[in-house]
């Protein structure tokens, strides 16, 4: 089954609730919640007191991506905030396969994400560790961007090595995924697709949905 994840980097964020209230009503799966802090990525976005204050108004699927420095150092209070995924970049951390097993023992479930420049073998060691893989199919940072078309190359290797190890793990994919590339994200083994603009910038965010998936 195919996943919508819509971005709230694209959405009116003095309307965030109501923003978030609308996607669910529109059909979408979960919602995801972007964390940047200025040093892992160039742009910041916002932090735990957003995602608590969201999470009294919805009961969506968060999907938190933490695109920050060592992000073992708030994962835990990312969970309590209200996170049911917390992702992290690969890239940004030497205590990978502590930090998947520490999401995991506090009831999240665990991802880990790689940029459009690391190799999808990085992240052969943790599968078994992993409920969810992320593969940017653009540079993070900023929403709005044109799909990297390499980058789903990725997505197959790495459905591949999954499959061959039986396992069960959802493969995201984010950066600017469209009704018109989707088929083809999918087509190489992903089953989760983040949108932010072409959800949340459609006159009719239902029909974006339906065609996504």
């Amino acid at each position: 089954m195919i996943k919508i994840s819509p971005s709230v980097l694209a959405c009116d964020f003095t309307r965030l609730g109501e923003e978030v209230a609308d996607i669910e009503r529109c059909g979408a799966d979960m919602v995801h919640l972007d964390v940047m802090d200025g040093v892992f990525v160039t742009n910041i976005s916002f932090g735990l007191p957003v995602i608590e204050s969201l999470r009294k108004k919805s009961g969506m699927v968060f999907d938190v991506h933490l695109m920050i420095d060592k992000p073992e150092r708030y994962a835990e209070r990312f969970i309590k905030a209200g996170a049911d995924i917390l992702t992290f970049h690969l890239e940004a951390t030497d205590e990978a396969e502590e930090l998947l097993k520490l999401i995991r023992s506090k009831g999240a479930k665990a991802a880990i994400s790689i940029k459009p420049k690391t190799p999808a073998t990085a992240v052969f060691p943790y599968l078994e560790l992993c409920d969810m893989v992320l593969v940017m199919t653009v540079e993070p940072g900023y929403g709005g961007q044109s799909l990297i078309p390499e980058t789903l190359d990725k997505v197959y290797e790495i459905r591949r090595e999954i499959e061959r190890r039986g396992l069960f793990v959802d493969i995201q994919v984010d950066g600017g995924i469209t009704a018109e590339n989707a088929k083809e994200a999918t087509s190489k083994g992903a089953n989760i697709l983040v949108a932010g603009s072409s959800v949340f910038k459609a006159s009719d965010r239902k029909i974006a949905i339906d065609a996504l998936r």
